[in-house]
């Protein structure tokens, strides 16, 4: 059997400024989102890890690094664990963009969004799928796999059976954790935005 753990990075200041980062260069964790990475780590003490994957942007390395310290094991940077192709809307504001009729369309039909100069919601989930398929393909016990809040929640509505116009339901919060079973390949989804490390004590 094997376990995959979707794990969503953590803090960093756009998602406090309420900015799509998207694949923009330079965006790191902050202090909330750096203890929220140290926090993840006793959750998988009794975890044996066979791999640690991320997607190559600094706020998902950045969350994956300590857990991979914690196991003395090398981060794999995944192209296909990336965040969303934002086009021409990364670094703008959320509440510029809800005035576009195309951000209403995003909340009700994002099967049939394309994202100026970015990619269309179907590309993305088929992206994430694919990359989350090759994975499982290589391992046969425990695996995380760190990325963004969108490709997560498109992976699990496909597991779930869930139409892609619904994932938005889905909801996946920072340093969250979502934990699939893989068993002669059917999936069993155990949990969905375990916010344990956001709950830590140790987060101010």
């Amino acid at each position: 059997m094997t376990t995959l753990h979707l794990i969503r990075h953590g803090e960093n200041d756009f998602m406090r400024q309420h900015r799509l980062a998207g694949w923009l260069p330079g965006i790191h964790l902050n202090d909330r989102g750096r203890a929220q990475a140290e926090a993840l780590v006793p959750l998988f003490k009794e975890v044996k890890l066979q791999a640690i994957y991320s997607s190559p942007l600094e706020r998902t390395t950045e969350t994956a690094a300590p857990l991979a310290r914690a196991h003395g094991m090398a981060v794999q940077r995944r192209t296909g664990l990336g965040e969303t192709r934002y086009g021409r809307w990364e670094g703008q504001s959320i509440s510029r963009l809800r005035r576009l009729k195309m951000w209403s369309q995003l909340q009700t039909t994002p099967s049939l969004v394309t994202i100026p100069e970015g990619e269309s919601f179907r590309d993305l989930q088929a992206r994430i799928l694919g990359e989350l398929e090759r994975i499982l393909e290589t391992h046969s016990g425990a695996v995380a796999c760190f990325s963004h809040a969108d490709p997560i929640k498109l992976a699990l509505a496909h597991y779930l059976g869930q139409p892609l116009d619904l994932f938005q339901r889905l909801t996946i919060e920072p340093a969250s954790i979502s934990t699939l079973l893989i068993q002669d390949g059917r999936v069993r989804v155990q949990s969905i935005n375990d916010t344990r490390a956001t709950r830590s004590p140790t987060i101010g």
